[in-house]
């Protein structure tokens, strides 16, 4: 065996010679290596001695195609050529133009509606708009619909709408006196996060949407639509509860609210408390501007 000196620093082919003769040859593969399977050939090989060399010292046809075979199985399957999941920026800058066409909300809800650039439309039941009055003074918007809301095509139905519908009252409101819409139109397989591919392009859609509602109040349910509609990076924990401003492409601002996710909150009722504290600023800021 190559011997290495302790204090000598190897090179590159002293390397490759000691791993060779340690039996340290294959690199490292996805799919498990059958070593009963080498074993076995390895078996046949020395049974057959005169027939695994020629005359040059190179392996004869049948031990190079057992070795071959051998490899064949060791290596990882190929696998099909699949395309993309996620659309590419083309698809984004589809969107950014689409909804700048918009007119009204039920333009842009069409333009949604015909919208084939984003991959959760396809595993999506229903577009999952908006919900309540497009001409209240305060606009909700949370991150994307989940099951309940994939089935019936409007925006927080399930536990989580039963909640905000408690906190909304709380504050005097109702969905005739509030109006409610995500990020994201259409349920994610499994409820996954969506990705940033995915949120980039619908971002240009739930922007003209809050353009074309023009609230006086916009609250950001949740860490998610408060990172992409205030641009910051912030956790919720450290945005909520101080307004923050949203700029729309027309150049008017919006005060903005941050808050805690109804989700959040049935998984960590001790906070809310602090949505309470929230929504009540929504409050005074909603008597604050008429």
């Amino acid at each position: 065996m190559t011997s290495i000196a302790r204090h000598e620093q190897p090179d590159l082919r002293e390397l490759l010679a000691f791993y060779a003769e340690s039996g340290a040859y294959d690199a490292l593969v996805e799919e498990p290596i059958d070593r009963f399977a080498e074993a076995a050939v390895s078996a046949q090989s020395a049974k057959a001695p005169a027939r695994a060399r020629s005359f040059d010292g190179q392996a004869s046809a049948p031990a190079e195609q057992a070795r071959t075979s051998m490899l064949d199985r060791a290596a990882p399957p190929a696998r099909p050529a699949t395309p993309a999941a996620v659309p590419d920026e083309a698809q984004a800058a589809l969107a950014r133009e689409i909804a700048s066409r918009a007119g009204t909300l039920e333009e842009l809800r069409a333009h949604m509606a015909a919208f084939d650039g984003c991959n959760l439309k396809f595993t999506a039941k229903n577009l999952v708009f908006s919900d309540g009055n497009p001409t209240a003074d305060v606009m909700l918007v949370g991150e994307a619909p989940g099951r309940d809301e994939d089935l019936e095509g409007l925006p927080f139905v399930g536990r989580s709408g039963q909640l905000l519908d408690r906190m909304l009252a709380a504050i005097g409101l109702d969905r005739n006196s509030a109006y409610i819409a995500n990020v994201i139109p259409w349920r994610p397989p499994g409820n996954r996060t969506p990705t940033p591919h995915e949120t980039e392009i619908c971002r240009p859609f739930i922007e003209r949407q809050i353009e074309l509602a023009n609230p006086k109040v916009l609250v950001t349910l949740g860490g998610p639509s408060a990172k992409l509609l205030l641009d910051t990076t912030d956790g919720i924990l450290r945005l909520r509860g101080n307004w923050r401003a949203h700029q729309m492409k027309s150049g008017t601002v919006v005060p903005a609210m941050p808050t805690l996710h109804p989700a959040y909150l049935l998984r960590n009722p001790a906070h809310k408390k602090l949505a309470w504290r929230d929504f009540l600023e929504i409050k005074a800021k909603l008597g604050e501007l008429g």
